[in-house]
């Protein structure tokens, strides 16, 4: 079996081992593959694997031998699964390798903008405290977590995981969500959006990007947030209106966001975030711990050996 990983190199930038993947077949992997390049690297492989590439209908025609196509991430819409679904060709994804990475960069981007502690620390080595007049110093406000409201828009597998830690921090943790589960009433109370928006200290998105998701957080619901509210973003960019999160960062009304997403990745240099107040932006990593990715491939090889022994798992259409 002829396989083609498009664009390899964020999933393993050289830290993990193709060895299981190559196992399968004869493998060629690319770190990264341009629009114009992608039927002629594809050529007659039956198996592919991408990130970020789009597969269109047009790359399918053009390759008429595919039959497997894994993505390399969880979310599948560069994949037009129609025509995949049409022509015969199994989708498969990753439904889930990241949870704890995710959670846990939620709360440090959290926990970072509660401390500071990145500045202090460079300020130390500055020399700032060796000619302090004071045995102490801090340059912005601390904020102790214990008793306040974290309130988490999405609370499937990630967002509980937020909560645990949220909860483990002495935060009264709220969460809305379509469909409430049992393991999430263990870690916190239901509640609707309004309530939530009303109510919570800090925010956290950890949603789908939907229609009735996108732009969730926009200068309507923000006006209803309580002052001096923390955002987090580690979901999805589109989630938010960045230009009323920037507006908003800038009068004051939200103290501080983080967000590791933005509506265009890479990120634009025109993008009001980056001249916002107190914004905390990461480039697109929650995913990225070298254990996170390891499982994402070990999950990717898996589904093409489930693949080619006829019992397919992880395809995202029925």
């Amino acid at each position: 079996m002829k396989i083609v990983v498009l664009d390899g190199y964020t999933e393993n930038p050289g830290d993990l081992s193709w060895d299981s993947l190559e196992k399968l077949g004869e493998v060629t992997i690319y770190d990264r593959t341009p629009s114009d390049m992608v039927i002629a690297r594809i050529g007659d492989a039956e198996a592919i694997y991408a990130n970020k590439v789009a597969i269109t209908r047009e790359i399918m025609d053009a390759c008429p031998k595919m039959r497997f196509i894994g993505v390399l991430a969880t979310g599948y819409n560069i994949v037009d699964v129609v025509a995949a679904k049409e022509k015969g060709i199994t989708v498969c994804n990753i439904p889930t390798y990241g949870t704890a990475a995710v959670a846990q960069f939620a709360i440090a981007m959290l926990l970072e903008i509660c401390h500071h502690v990145a500045h202090h620390s460079a300020a130390v080595h500055e020399g700032r405290w060796e000619t302090n007049e004071d045995w102490c110093f801090w340059d912005f406000p601390l904020i102790e977590l214990d008793g306040k409201i974290m309130g988490i828009i999405g609370f499937g597998r990630i967002g509980q995981a937020t909560g645990k830690i949220a909860r483990a921090l002495g935060m009264k943790v709220i969460a809305c969500d379509e469909y409430p589960s049992d393991c999430g009433r263990k870690i916190g109370k239901y509640v609707d959006m309004d309530t939530l928006i009303r109510t919570s200290d800090v925010i956290s998105l950890h949603c789908p990007l939907l229609p009735a998701t996108q732009g969730i957080i926009n200068k309507d619901s923000i006006a209803k947030m309580k002052d001096g509210v923390i955002i987090l973003n580690n979901s999805r960019g589109p989630l938010i209106v960045e230009q009323d999160l920037a507006d908003s960062l800038n009068s004051g009304k939200i103290y501080a966001a983080g967000c590791d997403v933005v509506s265009t990745e890479p990120i634009r240099g025109d993008n009001p975030l980056l001249k916002a107040k107190n914004c905390y932006i990461t480039p697109h990593i929650s995913w990225a711990p070298k254990e996170s990715r390891q499982r994402l491939m070990d999950i990717a090889v898996d589904n093409l050996i489930q693949f080619i022994k006829g019992t397919p798992v992880n395809v995202v259409y029925k």
